[in-house]
């Protein structure tokens, strides 16, 4: 974990989550039972030694711990249960490929395979460094409340384009194939503005520069409840002469994994804290220095960067006193 003193300016806010990448929750009658097939799962290329591969949740009463991933008989790759997608790496050129995703839940059984999708890896291409160009306008428009449609102008390269990736507010959330100009992106919340960008990549991995920017407001009402953490705590320690806020909270169930959070301390300073890695699964912890007087009092609470790019609704704020 990665803490980032006081005070630091916040900068304007994985994962959005696409069809393939949607979450669900189990009715507590699927308790004791072993978790199902992953279904929706797809397989891009995304140059010639990559395949991205994604996948709808699967409900499960007890809970997910992780998905793997399967390039044919072998496990390629495992990610946390909170995760809807990968890049399968260390691929040959021109070479054709089979996957299937399974999941094991929190007492460590392991489901079926899912139905098999396949995916082709490019040829390589020797001593290529020129990027494709930059895509063409991006267009779209909401599809409900919860989804939008994207497309854009192809993207132009001397060898080829393999594939388009869509980011949503800085971060990349999918990937299609290069003859693809167009996809749907779900998975969003009610009344939230969203930024989307496309760039283009060849089989050498080569980026294209980001598409303009498009901006689309989803229709309908969010009061940011729904993705607030929850049970937050906040509490002091003292240690060495020193005062330390002590923090604790619940992560949203956003569909995803969170690493960020921003937390707002008297209502104007403001600290960054970013996991690297695996964040922590349920409860969350942090500390951080307050200073040296006694009896000063603090009001605190935070939120969520969520996996579609944009920031979730504030906890419950908190108040301390240091030395109480």
């Amino acid at each position: 974990m990665r803490r980032v003193p006081l005070p630091l300016v916040l900068a304007a806010g994985v994962l959005l989550l696409l069809t393939s990448c949607g979450s669900s929750r189990a009715d507590d009658g699927d308790e004791g039972r072993m978790p199902g097939a992953p279904t929706g799962v797809t397989a891009q290329a995304g140059s010639a030694t990559t395949v991205h591969v994604m996948w709808n949740a699967v409900p499960d009463g007890t809970g997910i711990r992780s998905y793997e991933v399967y390039r044919g008989g072998t496990k390629a790759v495992e990610v946390p249960g909170a995760e809807r997608m990968v890049d399968v790496i260390g691929l040959r050129p021109s070479t054709a490929y089979a996957f299937t995703v399974r999941a094991r839940d929190s007492a460590g059984r392991l489901g079926p395979p899912s139905r098999a999708v396949r995916a082709r890896t490019p040829a390589r291409v020797a001593a290529d460094r020129s990027a494709p160009a930059r895509p063409g306008t991006l267009t779209g428009h909401p599809v409900g409340s919860r989804a939008v449609q994207l497309a854009w102008g192809a993207s132009r390269d001397d060898r080829g384009v393999v594939s388009y990736d869509i980011a949503q507010g800085g971060t990349r959330i999918h990937s299609v194939g290069g003859a693809q100009t167009a996809t749907v992106v779900t998975g969003l919340r009610p009344g939230t503005r969203y930024v989307f960008t496309v760039r283009a990549r060849d089989a050498a991995g080569n980026l294209s520069p980001a598409s303009a920017a498009l901006r689309l407001t989803t229709p309908g009402t969010d009061d940011g409840r729904a993705t607030s953490p929850t049970g937050f705590t906040a509490a002091t320690h003292r240690a060495d002469g020193a005062y330390y806020l002590d923090l604790a909270w619940d992560p949203p169930e956003a569909g995803g994994v969170i690493t960020e959070y921003a937390i707002r301390l008297d209502g104007s300073t403001a600290t960054s804290l970013e996991w690297g890695g695996d964040p922590p699964r349920g409860r969350a912890r942090y500390s951080f220095y307050l200073g040296r007087t006694a009896g000063e009092e603090h009001r605190v609470r935070l939120r969520a960067r969520l996996p579609d790019g944009t920031w979730g609704g504030w906890s419950a704020e908190r108040t301390v006193v240091t030395g109480r």
